[in-house]
């Protein structure tokens, strides 16, 4: 993390585009808003766009902004989040959900610096830095046909790598300080015996997982007490994650499609149909849910 850290501290003081590339609850939103706040922008807008939270229908919208009347229900014209980061950071958030056809007007906003709202004539100047991030390996995706090439390497200019939690258990006692203070119990202190059990944990959540821990683990703490102790904290057990119980299902033989297909269906029904409650579960985008559920007419 300290190398993470000196890259940022380089970059900071400069305008160039960071990719940031991490697993899931890394903490690639905080490291982006800390570059944001070591910035010459940071009396600006620090403004998010969530690629794969917003439906791919919707995208070119939010992103670019759109005019009065450009489609049915535009009774108003709409700035995108381009123009509200003007001067300040743009964080585009799970840059590899960003739908294919939307890739090209991306590139051209970040060489122009110029946006054209939807339905609109003309060109409106902006003035954003732009930090993007990832939990996948773009390059694999440029190789599958899945990410332009040229908005790859637009995107590329400085790529910082956030590691896993169970690389750097070793930060484990600064981010629990900072997360219980988070918490409003940062009078709290850490046993041993508590510290060596969070040590031991694999952490699949990284940092996201880490805080909801202790969120968890807080809330049992007797009142009175300023010790977390192991028995407070309640940890997924390995033998509990994911794939442990997949591996006693009969899959193999099974086409990678059909199992998708299943498990899709069954994930809708426990969500009782909400779409962003099941994209959640299954750990994709909620745009990427949409294009499987046509893909496999569910």
């Amino acid at each position: 993390m300290q190398d993470v850290f000196d890259i940022l501290e380089h970059v900071a003081a400069t305008d160039v585009t960071v990719s940031l590339a991490g697993e899931t609850g890394s903490g690639k939103d905080v490291l982006a808003h800390a570059l944001h706040e070591k910035s010459a922008r940071a009396s600006g807008p620090f403004t998010v766009f969530d690629c794969g939270a917003v439906a791919a229908n919707l995208a070119e919208s939010e992103l670019f902004g759109h005019e009065r009347g450009a489609f049915t229900g535009a009774v108003s014209a709409h700035a995108g989040a381009f123009e509200r980061a003007q001067g300040g950071t743009l964080f585009l958030d799970e840059i590899a959900e960003l739908p294919l056809d939307l890739q090209p007007r991306l590139l051209r906003v970040l060489e122009s610096r110029k946006v054209r709202p939807v339905g609109g004539r003309h060109e409106r100047r902006v003035d954003a830095r732009v930090i993007a991030a990832t939990n996948r390996d773009l390059r694999a995706d440029v190789a599958a046909g899945k990410f332009r090439e040229d908005l790859y390497f637009r995107l590329a200019v400085a790529v910082v790598r956030v590691p896993p939690l169970r690389d750097r258990l070793e930060d484990l006692p600064q981010l629990i300080l900072g997360l219980l203070s988070d918490l409003g119990r940062p009078e709290l202190r850490v046993a041993d015996a508590t510290l060596a059990k969070l040590r031991g944990h694999p952490w699949p959540g990284n940092v996201r997982e880490l805080k909801n821990a202790l969120s968890c683990a807080v809330a049992f703490v007797e009142t009175g007490t300023k010790l977390l102790e192991p028995r407070h904290v309640r940890l997924l057990s390995p033998s509990r994650h994911p794939d442990a119980g997949l591996s006693a299902l009969p899959l193999g033989g099974q086409a990678l499609e059909n199992i998708e297909r299943v498990a899709i269906r069954q994930t809708l029904a426990q969500a009782a149909g909400n779409k962003m409650s099941a994209a959640r579960t299954l750990g994709i985008a909620v745009s990427t849910l949409y294009e499987k559920l046509k893909k496999y007419g569910l």
